[in-house]
C-alpha cells in the first residue's frame, strides 16, 4: 500500500485512542505530513527506534511499539520455553505515554505466555541495563527518547548481556515485526489476567538497592572524597527526568553530601518546561543551575539526560563563569583522574583498557599510551564496549578501566552494560573532590591536562536530512563519497580514510582490509595536521552526524580549526 492507502486503513481503524484520532484528523490534513508519515515503517537502528509522538507506520506510537514488540515477542517464541520463563524486564522514563506504552508492551508479551518484570514506576536506563542482568532475563525494553525534545519518544530492545541488543537478534526481532500483516490486531491479554497468573511482575525497591549496591563500588578513593568533599557545592539536575529517582541516595552514599537539587528541573514533566531539548550538551539546559550556584555559591553542576543515560556538567572558571563541558573533556579528567591514581596507589599496570568509539576524543587514549596501559576503539553504540568488556573477561584479556562516548556516555563498573549517568555522576564528583584537595578548580585540572598532552578540541554536528527523501539523500552522499576517496578537506591533506562499511583502509593508495569492526556505515579520514573528521547517519535520526577532532596549541585555536573544518563538512554534505 501507498501512504495514501495506508492512512486510509488509520482512518478505518475502530480502535484507536481519543488522542490518536484527534491528531489523525488535523495533521491529516496536510498532504506531506501524509507521505511522511505513513510512505514507510519506522527504522530501527542501532539503538531501537525513535521518532515524533503521532500517528502512523514512521511514527512512534501505540501500535508502532506493540508491532515491535511482537516481533520480540515471536524472537522470544523461536527460543522455546526456557526464554519465555526468563522473560523481559521493562522500563520507561518521564515522557509522554511511556508508562502507557510499557504496560501495552507487557500484555503483549504476556499474551505468548512471556513472564515480564515490569518496573512500578521510571527508572533510569543503565538500571534497566542492571536489571536484565540482576534477573538473568532473556530481554529488556526500554521507553524513551533519551534526550529529544518532548514530541518525541521511542523503544530500546536489551540482550540477555544487559546491553542493546546486538545486530542478529534485533534484525530478526524487526523481520518478525514486519510480518505483523494487521498493526491493529496485535493481541495484548488484560493487565489483570497476567497478575492472576503470575506472568506480569512488578519490580522497583528490590532492583533498586541491588542497583544502588553495586553503585557503592564505582569511587575509587573512598578515604581522599571523605576528606574533600566537603568543600564542594555541587548543584545536581535530572532535567525532569528519571534521574531524580536515585540521584540523593546514590550521591549520599558515595560521601557526597553537599549535593544541592535544581527544584524546577527536579519536578517530573513530560514537557520539559525549562528547556526545549533535554540534552546536557547545552548551554541552556543548566541556566537554572547556574542562577542556584551563584545563589549557593557552587563550583560544580551535574547534569543527567531524562532517562540517566547521559551524564554533562559545567565547572566554574577563574572568571567566575562557567564552562559547559563537552563528554569528551569530562572523559578526559576521568580517565587522567582514574589513571594518576593507579599510579600513585602503586597498582598501575599494563593489562588495564580504555575503551571508545571510533568518533571519540583522541586524547583519552594520548593519555592512556603514556600510562602504559591497552587502548580499545570500538563502532558508536554502547553494546561495543559491552562486547569488549565480555571479550576481556572470557579471554582473561585485560582489566576494564572505562569506556566512554563522545556522546556524554561512560561507564566503570560493568554491572551494567550501557551508559550510566550515575555512575558517571559519582566519577566525575570524585574528580572534582581529587582537585578541591589541591585548591584546583575542575577547569583548572582541565588545562594542566592540555598543558601536558596538548588542547583536543572536538565539535560534533548533526545534519539534518528529514523526511523519505532524506534517508534517500544521506544514503546518496555516503556512497558519493566512497567513491570519490577524498584527497583533501579544507587545507589538509587526507593521509588515511577508514571505511567501515567496507572494511577498508586507503592509505598511500593502497587498500588494505579493516579488521575487528562489523560492517557500520562510517568514514573516518586522518588529516595530515592531525585533524580527524568522521561521518555516520544516524539509525534512529534523519540526520547524519559529523565529527571533528583538532589538537592545537591552544583552547582558541583549537576551536576555531575546529569549528572551520565542520563549515566545510556542510558544505561537502549540501
Amino acid at each position: 500500500m501507498d501512504a495514501q492507502e495506508t492512512f486510509a486503513e488509520w482512518k478505518k481503524a475502530n480502535n484507536l485512542p481519543d488522542y490518536l484520532k484527534d491528531q489523525l484528523d488535523q495533521l491529516g490534513q496536510d498532504p506531506k505530513w501524509v507521505d511522511d508519515a505513513f510512505g514507510q515503517d519506522i527504522n530501527f537502528g542501532t539503538a531501537g527506534m525513535r521518532g515524533r509522538l503521532e500517528p502512523g507506520t514512521n511514527r512512534i506510537n501505540l501500535f508502532t511499539i506493540g508491532r515491535v514488540t511482537e516481533g520480540l515477542a515471536r524472537l522470544i517464541d523461536e527460543n522455546g520455553d526456557e526464554a519465555k520463563k526468563r522473560g523481559v524486564a521493562i522500563s520507561f522514563d518521564s515522557r509522554y505515554h511511556s508508562r502507557e506504552f510499557a504496560e501495552h508492551a507487557a500484555r503483549i508479551l504476556g499474551a505468548h505466555g512471556i513472564h515480564v518484570y515490569l518496573f512500578d514506576d521510571l527508572r533510569p536506563t543503565p538500571e534497566l541495563s542492571f536489571a536484565v542482568r540482576y534477573l538473568h532475563t532473556f530481554a529488556g525494553i526500554n521507553i524513551t527518547a533519551s534526550h529529544n525534545a518532548k514530541q518525541y519518544n521511542g523503544y530500546k530492545a536489551y540482550g540477555e548481556d544487559g546491553a542493546q541488543m546486538a545486530p542478529e537478534n534485533a534484525d530478526r526481532l524487526f523481520a518478525y515485526a514486519q510480518k505483523v500483516t494487521d498493526i491493529f490486531s496485535v493481541k495484548a491479554a488484560p493487565v489483570t489476567e497476567l497478575r492472576a497468573n503470575g506472568t506480569l511482575q512488578l519490580i522497583g525497591e528490590d532492583v533498586d538497592e541491588a542497583y544502588l549496591n553495586e553503585l557503592k563500588n564505582v569511587n575509587i578513593d573512598t578515604e581522599m572524597v571523605k576528606a574533600n568533599a566537603d568543600k564542594l557545592k555541587i548543584i545536581y539536575t535530572p532535567l525532569h527526568g528519571t534521574g531524580k529517582m536515585l540521584y540523593d541516595r546514590a550521591f549520599r552514599q558515595g560521601g557526597f553530601d553537599n549535593v544541592i537539587p535544581v527544584p524546577s528541573q527536579s519536578i517530573i514533566d513530560p514537557e520539559f518546561p525549562t528547556t526545549i531539548k533535554p540534552n546536557p550538551e547545552y548551554r541552556d539546559v543548566f541556566k537554572p543551575g547556574f542562577e542556584l550556584a551563584n545563589k549557593v555559591n557552587a563550583n560544580v553542576i551535574i547534569a543527567t539526560d531524562p532517562d540517566a543515560d547521559r551524564m554533562g556538567a559545567a565547572v566554574r572558571k577563574e572568571d567566575g563563569d562557567f564552562q559547559v563541558l563537552t563528554g569528551n573533556q569530562i572523559a578526559t579528567l576521568m580517565a587522567n583522574y582514574l589513571l594518576e591514581h593507579l599510579k600513585e596507589s602503586g597498582k598501575l599496570s599494563s593489562d588495564y583498557e580504555i575503551v571508545t568509539s571510533v568518533v571519540s576524543s583522541a586524547l583519552p587514549f594520548k593519555i592512556a599510551e603514556s600510562y602504559g596501559i591497552k587502548t580499545k576503539h570500538v563502532l558508536t553504540g554502547f553494546k561495543y564496549i559491552g562486547e569488549e568488556v565480555d571479550r576481556m573477561k572470557k579471554e582473561n584479556d585485560g582489566k576494564f578501566l572505562m569506556g566512554f562516548e563522545e556522546s556524554y556516555g561512560y561507564l566503570f563498573k560493568p554491572f551494567a552494560r550501557d551508559k550510566d549517568a550515575m555512575q558517571g555522576a559519582l566519577m566525575f564528583a570524585e574528580v572534582a573532590s581529587y582537585y578541591a584537595s589541591k585548591n584546583m578548580t575542575v577547569f583548572d585540572g582541565l588545562k594542566e591536562i592540555w598543558k601536558k598532552y596538548g588542547t583536543a578540541y572536538e565539535i560534533t554536528k548533526a545534519i539534518e536530512m528529514p523526511g523519505i527523501g532524506g534517508q534517500k539523500k544521506m544514503a546518496a552522499l555516503m556512497s558519493k563519497l566512497r567513491d570519490e576517496h577524498l584527497t583533501e578537506i579544507g587545507n589538509a591533506k587526507v593521509l588515511k580514510i577508514q571505511d567501515f562499511l567496507k572494511k577498508e583502509t586507503i592509505e598511500n593508495g593502497k587498500t588494505t582490509p579493516l579488521e575487528g569492526f562489523p560492517e557500520s556505515n562510517v568514514l573516518k579520514y586522518f588529516l595530515d595536521d592531525e585533524t580527524w573528521v568522521a561521518l555516520r547517519p544516524s539509525g534512529t535520526e534523519p540526520v547524519i552526524k559529523a565529527y571533528v577532532g583538532v589538537n592545537k596549541k591552544d583552547i582558541a585555536t583549537a576551536k576555531k580549526a575546529a569549528e572551520d573544518y565542520q563549515a566545510v563538512l556542510a558544505d561537502l554534505l549540501k
